[in-house]
């Protein structure tokens, strides 16, 4: 009796533990998926490809496609042609603006006015500059995406999903002028004073932006990242009435059941490669960056050095020779260059090369 009592208890506790994990990545969302920025890991995802209206959240690739074909201080001056419908800076015709300027009263208060500024700035019109952002989403890999325009307002065939704006958010955060604007609370641009209406900047531990966004066609909209412990997640929500309390359960669920493992640290040497005609026989391989990804409990990495079996001399420090790959259950997830970690000259043009290395004059 005692024995089925405790079988009893014990199915009931994993019963509880499994429905509270459920719970604990539950939202109330359309489509929405969480991701790591650096590997692109998919720790929940929810209807992550169905294609929706977006809204706002638009002017994530709107504020992409600006710095990447923009300059900051490029000074742009407001025409009749910016005035828009909806959210806004309040721009009037006359005004001049730098872009960064701009992309502020873009990403903090979501202008519907400063998109077109921005679409007008840096493509000239807003044809143009549609053009380069879908161009952008091809690039990515964003096959579930279209763009009609800069500003997220509903028109036909403007659309995207939850894991394309994951994609492209995670791209957009290692933009460090990007990273800058949508984590900032509020600025003064002239004589506005801008506040983000991105609450969970004031409201989630480590949230570092990045877009809100909503049209009742659409539903409420919403991206975020936070940063913490040396990782950085990328949340998106679509179509969700309860997104701020959605993405602080998303996000604490990821970094709570996921740690960022250093499997090796750049510059430790992990291989050697032989040296064909060289002043050594061999020389040692180190990583160049760290070899890193993001792990559940009780998930270990396996590491493989893929390296040639020997290389022609000279030899620099530096130079790439192979690569390091991390594998997960048999799939590789991560990889970083291998780099000579010391040199190998020439053995018959020894003097020639250790002249070059330490800067001095060669005589014939």
């Amino acid at each position: 009796m005692y024995k089925i009592c405790r079988r009893g208890l014990c199915a009931a506790l994993a019963a509880w533990v499994l429905a509270c994990e459920a719970g604990a990545v539950g939202t109330s969302a359309s489509s929405a998926i969480l991701i790591e920025q650096e590997s692109g890991r998919v720790l929940y995802a929810q209807n992550a490809d169905e294609e929706r209206l977006i809204a706002s959240i638009t002017k994530i690739m709107t504020a992409v496609v600006a710095l990447e074909h923009g300059k900051p201080d490029m000074l742009y001056t407001v025409t009749a042609e910016d005035m828009a419908e909806g959210s806004s800076m309040y721009l009037k015709p006359g005004d001049q603006l730098r872009l960064e300027e701009l992309l502020y009263g873009l990403m903090l208060v979501s202008g519907n006015d400063a998109a077109l500024a921005v679409a007008h700035c840096v493509g000239g019109s807003v044809e143009a500059f549609v053009e380069l952002m879908n161009d952008t989403a091809e690039e990515l890999g964003m096959d579930h995406s279209h763009f009609m325009n800069p500003n997220g307002l509903d028109a036909d065939g403007h659309y995207s999903s939850a894991r394309d704006m994951a994609v492209l958010t995670a791209y957009a955060m290692d933009n460090q002028d990007f990273k800058r604007i949508v984590s900032t609370a509020s600025v003064t641009i002239g004589e506005r004073y801008l506040t983000n209406h991105n609450k969970l900047l004031r409201r989630c531990e480590g949230c570092i932006g990045v877009k809100t966004g909503f049209t009742k066609a659409a539903g409420r909209t919403l991206v975020s990242a936070a940063a913490r412990d040396g990782m950085t997640l990328v949340c998106v929500t679509l179509n969700d009435g309860d997104d701020w309390n959605d993405h602080m359960s998303l996000l604490d669920y990821g970094f709570g059941c996921c740690r960022m493992e250093t499997a090796v640290p750049a510059g430790r040497t992990v291989a050697s490669v032989l040296v064909r005609g060289g002043s050594v026989p061999s020389v040692p391989l180190a990583a160049e960056s760290d070899l890193r990804y993001p792990l559940k409990e009780g998930e270990r990495l396996q590491i493989t050095a893929r390296t040639p079996v020997s290389v022609d001399a000279p030899v620099v420090p530096g130079q790439a020779i192979g690569e390091l790959c991390a594998y997960l259950d048999g799939e590789e997830v991560a990889k970083v260059p291998l780099v000579a970690a010391a040199p190998s000259a020439d053995a018959k043009n020894l003097p020639l090369f250790f002249n070059r290395i330490w800067g001095l004059p060669s005589f014939s």
